[in-house]
């Protein structure tokens, strides 16, 4: 229980994304949340875990495929 629980005001601003991106990843259940009467909390942890499993890693560029030129 040490995880912290933000509104989807605070999932939006710390997603840099309006209110309605969070409050369709929740209706989606794209992304843990918890609701507590009629609010909605999302744990920071599924934030990071939601943005972890989203993040591209760059490719490596491969060698040139015929090698060098003349």
């Amino acid at each position: 229980m040490t995880d912290r629980y933000l509104s989807v005001d605070q999932v939006a601003e710390l997603l840099g994304t309006s209110v309605r991106f969070p409050r369709r990843l929740v209706e989606e259940r794209r992304i843990r949340y918890v609701k507590v009467g009629r609010h909605v909390r999302v744990p920071a942890s599924a934030v990071d875990e939601f943005i972890a499993s989203h993040t591209v890693e760059p490719r490596r560029r491969s060698r040139a495929r015929y090698g060098r030129a003349a």
